[in-house]
C-alpha cells in the first residue's frame, strides 16, 4: 500500500497522523495483553501465580469508604492519604466533612 504524502493537504495529514496513532497504540496493548496472558499461563504452569512471582502482595487489605461524593456516588474515599478532588471541592463549597460521611 502506498500514499502520496505530497499530494495530501495538512488536515489530510493530521488525520493520518491521528488514525496511525491510534492504529499503533491499539497493536502495542494487543501485544501486551498477548505478553501478560503468556506470563500468566507460564507461571500457572510451574504452580504460581504471577503475583506470586513478581513478589506482588495479595493480601487484599482494602480501607473501607468513609467519604462519598453526593454528586457521584461511585466516588469514594477512606479518610487516607490524598484528598480527592472532589473531596476539596465540595469542602471548599461549605461542606462539612460529616455532610460527606458514609
Amino acid at each position: 500500500m502506498t500514499i502520496d504524502l505530497d499530494s495530501m493537504s495538512k488536515q489530510d495529514l493530521l488525520a493520518l497522523r491521528k488514525s496511525v496513532d491510534k492504529a499503533i497504540a491499539s497493536f502495542e496493548k494487543r501485544q501486551k495483553e498477548a505478553a501478560l496472558a503468556a506470563a500468566q499461563k507460564a507461571a500457572q504452569e510451574h504452580g504460581f501465580s504471577l503475583d506470586e512471582i513478581l513478589g506482588k502482595k495479595t493480601s487484599g487489605k482494602t480501607s473501607v469508604p468513609k467519604f462519598r461524593n453526593p454528586d457521584d456516588a461511585t466516588q469514594t474515599w477512606s479518610g487516607r492519604g490524598r484528598q480527592p478532588a472532589w473531596y476539596k471541592d465540595a469542602i471548599n463549597a461549605g461542606k462539612s466533612p460529616d455532610d460527606l460521611a458514609i
